[in-house]
């Protein structure tokens, strides 16, 4: 059993866990309307994606180091002779899953706010142009006009 792998492994699924949170916690902003908070939250989902792509980095150079590809069937045969490296790898892949997933939906979350927010734009733009000319014709809407006075 190599100490360090089994240390790498801990190391990074203890910063996909963070990750995790991290994204729930997203979600919970978005959901409750608390976009203030949005900032400080991608500020903290980036450093924790740099943490965990260079965490993956020493796992791979570990595996390496072992004789093992730097893939996932590197990890795999890597964890396959010891139960509890094991346990941890296959609980990693699975966090990584859900952050993928959860990651996933915090993007269509922001991306149906800013749909509804440029329908909102488009919708005040287009109230604030006058309804009338000078001339008296209805401007806004499909018709060609109606001419409500004259003279």
């Amino acid at each position: 059993m190599s100490r360090a792998l089994m240390a790498h492994l801990a190391s990074e699924r203890e910063a996909i866990d963070q990750f995790v949170e991290v994204l729930d916690q997203e979600a919970e902003a978005m959901t409750c309307g608390a976009f203030a908070s949005l900032g400080t939250l991608a500020e903290r989902k980036s450093k924790l994606v740099d943490a965990i792509a260079v965490l993956d980095r020493l796992r791979e150079a570990e595996q390496r180091a072992l004789g093992f590809s730097a893939d996932r069937k590197g990890a795999d045969a890597a964890v396959a002779g010891n139960a509890a490296m094991q346990t941890i790898w296959q609980d990693l892949c699975k966090r990584a899953a859900q952050a993928h997933e959860r990651n996933h939906r915090n993007g269509v979350m922001i991306h149906t706010h800013l749909d509804f927010i440029w329908q909102s734009i488009r919708f005040l733009q287009a109230g604030s142009q006058p309804m009338y000319g000078r001339d008296g014709i209805r401007h806004c809407g499909t018709g060609s006009g109606n001419r409500i006075a004259i003279g």
